[in-house]
């Protein structure tokens, strides 16, 4: 089947209502691969105590700093694509969809040495407590042998972005979701398998969504059609790639690292915190990706738009991503915080737990628009082809501002109310920052100093 129909015009007609008819499938589609994740811990907490929501719970910011190098190339995969597809060539287009899914399984094997090497010295150093060690490292292990589906599934849908179409991968997770949430209930209730249960189940889902996207792929018409014979990695298209993607992943890299170290000093406060956190987690997961649609949409239309030479509406996507991405944040946020305690006691009955879940949402939910208004202007910036400005300001305004917080403002106050707090003030900073350099790219980019020198 030809894939017109599910494509968006990026370059042309009014902006507001295509983004918003992009974002609205990528949205629901990103919170269906969170469940992915949610549906782990709730069955662990559930049917399998705390220790196993505890243990499952307490990996998500080292998988995030694992695998966030390689999928922040899949940003450079799909500002290239889109920009290729903008500029109308398509030799180009086909070689870079080639390239990004080479690249993709290239990047899952690396992964899973990386993954059963590594796992549990990193816990170790993490300070994840022994009665949760071996359950979150086999979790780990079981959920790193399936990253070359994971990568799969992200670089292809990537490409698919890049072409203006977020409704068929939406099509995918919903099917793989179902599958892993009755997995995961047949595996732990039935099997008694534990957190081994769950993990099986989220890369048996992320195997069933990678084929899915890489079939729709192969029976894509034009330049996005993806032939698996000839995959191969053209030179000059992985250099492009990684232009715009190393530090995109090298900046996703460094968020997590000052993650893992906050959930480090999180570890120091017991089991039960760490559940509680890990359900909050949860929770904020998925304001963020719902955020994070609207950032994809940011990066996917600046590029088609940089590639076509229509400068004129990068301020109409980046005033649009803006708007909306403050209302879904505003609201979801306030959601989740009214209702915090039915919320966190879908993952645990625990009182304790959710105490402990409710004083973070209370610091870092609140205010999480903040960090959705800074990755929008991240993405304005990544669409115009800018990748090393956006990974120092996130090195310097967040990365080694947290660094520098736990060393000494929790240092001197070593309560959860100060660590939490850093999320904040960090997102604060880095905002202001991007919006700074923001404001310096519109006046030395050259499709606006082009732009410029026009006649009217």
């Amino acid at each position: 089947m030809s894939g017109k129909s599910y494509k968006i015009d990026m370059c042309n007609g009014p902006v507001l209502p295509k983004i918003i008819a992009f974002s609205l499938p990528l949205m629901l589609s990103s919170c269906l691969q969170l469940l992915f994740n949610a549906a782990d811990v709730v069955v662990v907490g559930q049917f399998a105590g705390s220790e196993s929501l505890a243990a499952v719970g307490s990996t998500t910011s080292l998988i995030n700093l694992l695998i966030n190098l390689f999928i922040g190339l899949s940003i450079g995969a799909n500002v290239t694509v889109a920009h290729s597809l903008g500029s109308r060539d398509e030799q180009a287009t086909r070689d870079n969809v080639h390239t990004a899914i080479s690249l993709s399984i290239l990047s899952g094997l690396v992964l899973i040495v990386i993954g059963l090497l590594f796992t549990k010295p990193i816990l170790v150093w993490m300070g994840s407590p022994a009665d949760v060690l071996d359950k979150a490292s086999l979790y780990l292990k079981i959920i790193f042998i399936g990253m070359p589906a994971n990568m799969a599934y992200n670089f292809g849908s990537a490409v698919m972005r890049a072409n203006g179409d977020t409704q068929r991968p939406l099509y995918y997770l919903t099917f793989a979701g179902i599958v892993n949430i009755i997995l995961n209930l047949f595996f732990t209730i039935v099997l008694h398998m534990d957190v081994a249960g769950v993990a099986l189940a989220t890369i048996a889902a992320q195997c069933i969504s990678a084929v899915l996207i890489l079939r729709c792929l192969c029976r894509t018409e034009g330049p996005c059609h993806l032939n698996i014979r000839k995959l191969y990695i053209h030179p000059f298209r992985l250099r492009k790639m990684l232009r715009i993607g190393l530090p995109a992943g090298i900046q996703s890299t460094l968020f997590s690292f000052s993650n893992v170290l906050i959930q480090s000093s999180i570890n120091a406060f017991g089991s039960a915190v760490i559940a509680g956190n890990s359900a909050a987690a949860n929770l904020e997961g998925f304001i963020y990706v719902s955020m994070n649609a609207i950032h994809q949409a940011a990066v996917s239309f600046t590029s088609q738009n940089a590639g076509a030479g229509k400068p004129e509406r990068i301020n109409k996507i980046l005033y649009s991503c803006l708007t909306l991405c403050t209302l879904i944040g505003l609201t979801m946020s306030f959601g989740v915080t009214f209702f915090s305690e039915q919320l966190l006691s879908v993952y645990s009955s625990s009182p304790t737990v959710i105490a402990a879940g409710q004083v973070r949402l209370r610091w870092v939910c609140t205010p999480y628009f903040l960090c959705g208004v800074m990755e929008i202007v991240m993405g304005i910036m990544r669409g115009l082809g800018y990748s090393l400005t956006p990974m120092f300001v996130a090195l310097s305004g967040a990365c080694l501002f947290r660094i520098v917080w736990l060393k000494t403002i929790f240092a001197w106050n070593p309560t959860m109310d100060t660590l939490l707090l850093s999320y904040v003030v960090s997102w604060i900073l880095t905002t202001i920052i991007h919006t700074l350099t923001y404001l310096y790219a519109r006046k030395t980019h050259p499709l606006f100093r082009k732009a410029k020198e026009q006649p009217a």
